[in-house]
């Protein structure tokens, strides 16, 4: 198979053949028809997550068809189409028998903790627990989105962050995160308040029905002003602020821009080495906010996001912006450095240069 591999953290990564994968007994083999190109894909790459060894080949929300099943797989066989969550469970832990399977004790992360989706084909394991059917309806660029950021967003708007129609949500960071945060919300009757540094991505907020807009400018206070506009636009303080981001000027902004007994949840990754953000915990404490995590969606739980797609109300295709093939992989996922590009952007392993779809949307 090709596969796009890097040899050190923050080496440029190259195409490259690789011996194609073998499914376990347990698993399957996926022919990855597309797969999206993400901020947490950029982290691995510049050595943020401890569970990388290299060479790794990264890449963990992607669509496909079945190559290959072991002897052990009940529920699926060659041919069918499948997502997959990012996070892949055992199903045996504490969490996974308690439904939990996004938080499993013993997961597995492909892209991190094993080789991932920039490839033509992936290794899943647990097929039978992890494997998602994708409707036929629904295009693998799509169906890309879903096993990251477009399920992560759900979760983390309607499930961690409980949010309800007539609310106030700000939105903080609208990439691929944000921006499907935002269309979740709105699709619940909320009204949101979009945030990022680029008019870009805030003016595809505005299209996705966002109801105002924060132009955040860098520099020092850039937290307290940010959360004073937020406040300012709701009237007191979002009931529901979203961390799309991962930093410490949008959490600090987040949670100072919640009204009293409002929810902050932290979606952004905030890794370690770029410093552990300060949580104001005085503000915390005396308005008595909450502050609550979000990691992804287990794989029983997107029969709903699934329907409410099906239905119409969630449109996670207009979040798509761009389609490369996988030779241009190595440039996109570089470029991340200077910041990340609104919109959705999928690695097509099948596109080549010359063929029309490349670079254009879906």
């Amino acid at each position: 198979m090709r596969a796009l591999r890097f040899d050190s953290f923050g080496g440029r990564p190259y195409v490259h053949d690789e011996p194609d994968p073998v499914a376990a007994a347990d698993g399957a083999v996926i022919r990855v028809e597309a797969t999206g190109l993400c901020r947490s894909d950029w982290h691995g790459w510049q050595g943020h997550d401890p569970d990388i060894a290299l060479p790794h080949v990264p890449g963990h929300e992607f669509a496909g068809v079945v190559d290959a099943v072991g002897s052990a797989v009940l529920r699926f066989q060659p041919g069918d189409r499948v997502t997959v969550p990012f996070v892949c469970a055992c199903g045996r832990c504490g969490p996974c028998l308690a439904g939990d399977q996004q938080v499993c004790d013993d997961q597995v992360q492909p892209g991190f903790t094993q080789w991932g989706s920039f490839a033509d084909l992936v290794r899943i394991d647990r097929a039978d627990l992890n494997l998602i059917a994708v409707p036929d309806a629904m295009s693998s660029v799509t169906a890309a989105a879903l096993g990251c950021r477009f399920a992560t967003a759900y979760r983390a708007v309607r499930s961690q962050g409980d949010v309800r129609p007539g609310q106030w949500v700000a939105v903080l960071g609208c990439g691929g995160v944000g921006l499907s945060a935002v269309m979740i919300a709105v699709a619940a009757g909320a009204q949101v308040v979009a945030v990022d540094v680029v008019p870009e991505a805030l003016r595809l907020a505005r299209d996705l029905g966002a109801a105002a807009e924060v132009a955040a400018l860098p520099g020092p206070g850039a937290a307290e002003r940010v959360a004073a506009e937020i406040r300012s636009i709701t009237g007191g303080g979002a009931h529901l602020g979203i961390d799309a981001l991962g930093s410490a000027d949008t959490c600090l902004a987040s949670i100072l821009g919640l009204r009293k007994r409002g929810r902050h949840v932290q979606v952004g990754l905030l890794p370690p080495q770029n410093g552990r953000p300060a949580v104001p915990m005085d503000q915390v404490v005396a308005r008595e906010l909450e502050v609550v995590g979000s990691h992804g969606m287990a794989a029983h739980a997107y029969p709903a996001m699934l329907a409410e797609i099906a239905s119409g109300l969630l449109r996670p295709d207009r979040l798509v912006t761009r389609t490369i093939g996988l030779d241009d992989a190595a440039d996109a996922l570089i470029a991340l450095s200077a910041g990340t590009e609104p919109g959705v952007t999928v690695i097509v392993p099948g596109l080549h240069r010359q063929d029309p779809l490349h670079q254009g949307a879906p």
